[in-house]
């Protein structure tokens, strides 16, 4: 029995053969489930225009619900010497239902089904990480509004510079993942959209009904040019990662200062014991190894959208084998950065933080600008106010009043993590997940 879906009879050179299947079969496993049910809607589709009989559907259908349960089980697996899902899903069905099982790959390419698989695994991924996102969300606003009257230094040129609060810095962390959330709200709606139909590229002289499967997977609509269709392989990808690498910034940035907070030398944040690790010589070490790796996996993270550039750059319409390549350092990467999440919003639940740090004469100095303000205030010019504080300082003289009131939207004073909150449920509310749902329900109990 064929295990290629292009085999005609000729034997491909071992070595050749090794080195064009790559990791694909290895990367196939995680689309597995996707490609069943990317069959489910196409062979539905196949019986509503005559190419399968009504008789034929149900039967099909029943088979290829036992596969996607292998698959969703974690048992599915592609035996040596088939060279990927697409031809493993066809071999399963043909050694149960004959020639039954051949009929299936009508008005389909492999093109389109590795990229409709691509879309359906690629749109799950990023419902999940949606969700991480939104966890870490919540817990860095709730710190934001817990610790809103706790006070810390703000640097510039980490030099001490004017007065912040925990209320600020938890709050501008969650603030930066609503900017994230709409990128990858952005990379939601492009991946949500059908190729399947668009065959190799060039659609098909059968008269696919493209508007129903696009239906049976609950997408929002179709890539409706079949070229385009194709043209969309890595960039789908690349948008995807660009909206990932966003994330992996916002939490990198967090690590960063996660660990410069608790080093004692600042002292302004505790991580709890059960998350820093030791030191093989010195017993008194507790290092914040959680955030040092996250900080690293959230860099490689950030690299991948010009891994991705890189290998379809310059690439003309059309398929080309370069684009295989894509896979193997895509799909791993939802992993991580669900990794990623899941450590930070643990640690940023549990973190211990100081009070009173401003009371430390040694950042006295941060009041200078409250001091400019208050003269201006009495009436004395800006750049009056300003000469006169920094002569005080030069001389030794200044005194710093710490009774701070900062009312502005955003400040000290005013969060606006309300605000902040409107713009994540905004988002989070234009994700048609609930659609994607039923959709795949109804399919699934055809």
């Amino acid at each position: 029995m064929a295990q290629k879906l292009w085999d005609k009879g000729k034997a491909t050179n071992e070595e050749i053969e090794r080195f064009t299947i790559g990791r694909d079969r290895e990367m196939d496993l995680f689309l597995a489930k996707h490609d069943v049910l990317g069959s489910m809607a196409h062979i539905t589709m196949l019986e509503s225009i005559g190419l399968l009989g009504k008789d034929e559907l149900p039967i099909l259908l029943k088979e290829l619900k036992a596969i996607y349960a292998l698959a969703e089980s974690g048992k599915f697996e592609i035996e040596e010497g088939v060279e990927d899902v697409h031809s493993q899903v066809e071999l399963l069905l043909t050694r149960k239902l004959g020639d039954l099982g051949k009929k299936i790959h009508s008005g389909r390419s492999r093109n389109d089904q590795v990229l409709l698989d691509m879309k359906l695994f690629t749109r799950e991924q990023i419902r999940s990480i949606a969700e991480g996102v939104e966890e870490l969300f919540n817990v860095l606003i709730e710190q934001s509004n817990k610790y809103k009257n706790v006070l810390l230094p703000g640097y510039t040129h980490l030099q001490i510079a004017m007065p912040s609060s925990f209320g600020l810095w938890f709050g501008a962390y969650a603030e930066s993942l609503v900017d994230d959330m709409a990128l990858l709200l952005a990379a939601w709606k492009m991946t949500n959209r059908n190729p399947l139909g668009s065959a190799a590229g060039y659609g098909s002289s059968f008269p696919l009904n493209r508007q129903m499967t696009t239906d049976l997977l609950g997408f929002d609509s179709m890539d409706y040019n079949v070229i385009y269709a194709q043209m969309g392989r890595g960039k789908i990808e690349k948008t995807v990662a660009f909206a990932m690498a966003g994330i992996a910034a916002t939490i990198s940035k967090l690590a960063f200062d996660s660990c410069m907070f608790t080093s004692q030398n600042f002292s302004f944040i505790k991580l709890p014991d059960e998350c820093t690790t030791g030191s093989s010589i010195m017993p008194h070490k507790k290092n914040p190894d959680v955030f040092e790796l996250t900080r690293a996996k959230c860099n490689k993270i950030q690299t991948l959208p010009q891994q991705i550039m890189m290998i379809m750059n310059n690439l003309p319409s059309g398929y080309f084998r370069d684009l295989q390549i894509i896979k193997e350092i895509f799909i791993p990467v939802f992993d991580e950065l669900r990794d990623c999440l899941k450590m930070t919003t643990h640690i940023m639940r549990e973190v211990k933080i100081k009070e009173n740090i401003l009371d430390d004469p040694k950042y006295d100095f941060i009041f200078s600008v409250e001091e400019v303000n208050r003269l201006v205030v009495e009436g004395m010019p800006f750049r009056d106010a300003y000469k006169k504080v920094g002569l005080d300082i030069e001389a030794g003289n200044f005194k710093p009043n710490k009774n701070i009131h900062h009312s502005h939207e955003g400040s000290i004073g005013n969060l606006c993590n309300d605000k902040i909150q409107d713009l994540m449920k905004q988002s989070m509310n234009e994700f048609t997940f609930d659609k994607v749902d039923n959709a795949i329900h109804k399919l699934l109990n055809k």
